[in-house]
């Protein structure tokens, strides 16, 4: 019976620390292709078109002073990160007809799509695109968002331009519902908006008080899983010498 018991508490110990081990090696790599994923989608993006950004594109005079063209991107001038960071696009006279997804340009500040044969845009194309404060769209398509999130929409050169994106948090607009408690409205794309949970609160609802507590989580995970493989290791071995 002690024989037993003994075995059936290291099949539990074995599992608990094939779960674990899993489980990390399973957050490793879905990190990595995440990673890998950012960058082969950008040189997709970026290379979309053929070339590099028109000279005669607002792109082009938007990245002179400050970034670096690589295809038809525009990237940050940033020697502290080994990040790139999209902050212009041009993907003008492009042929395109459909657009579903712009990748990782959700930083870009200027986009062109003008001289497109696109006939429909869905605003959520545009979600996370808080920085955008220019838009060049074929002149048939409406700004996202609708006019009303923008400062100015003009015609110009056969382009619709959708200028100066507004903050909807600041607007006095009702917007469609308010942000919890201990949370504060952030702008989060022509025409939509995030809750964001104070300093010090977290969780659903931003109920929870605190900063999460994520190196403790981590290190008792790490922890545990090296002191029960420590274990199971000298009980094998001690295992295999009485055997």
């Amino acid at each position: 019976m002690i024989i037993e018991s003994h075995d059936f508490v290291l099949a539990k110990m074995t599992a608990s620390v094939t779960a674990s081990t899993i489980y990390l090696c399973t957050v490793f790599i879905v990190l990595f292709n995440v990673y890998v994923d950012s960058q082969d989608t950008d040189a997709q993006l970026c290379q979309m078109c053929e070339g590099t950004v028109r000279q005669d594109s607002p792109v082009w005079d938007f990245c002179l002073t400050k970034g670096h063209i690589r295809g038809r991107c525009c990237f940050e001038n940033n020697n502290t990160s080994n990040v790139d960071t999209i902050i212009g696009l041009d993907l003008a006279n492009c042929s395109i007809s459909h657009v579903e997804h712009l990748y990782n340009s959700s930083t870009a500040f200027i986009i062109d799509l003008s001289n497109n044969p696109i006939s429909n845009l869905s605003n959520f194309i545009f979600q996370g695109f808080s920085h955008l404060s220019q838009l060049f769209l074929p002149s048939k398509l409406e700004c996202p968002g609708g006019n009303a999130s923008w400062e100015k929409v003009e015609m110009k050169n056969n382009a619709k331009i959708c200028e100066g994106q507004k903050d909807i948090c600041n607007q006095t607009v009702q917007i469609p519902w308010d942000c919890p408690e201990n949370s504060f409205c952030s702008p989060y794309g022509p025409g939509f908006f995030e809750c964001s949970c104070l300093h010090n609160f977290h969780g659903y609802k931003c109920m929870r008080q605190g900063e999460f507590p994520i190196f403790k989580v981590l290190g008792i995970l790490t922890g545990s899983t090296v002191v029960v493989s420590t274990l199971l290791w000298f009980t094998q071995r001690r295992k295999v010498k009485n055997t």
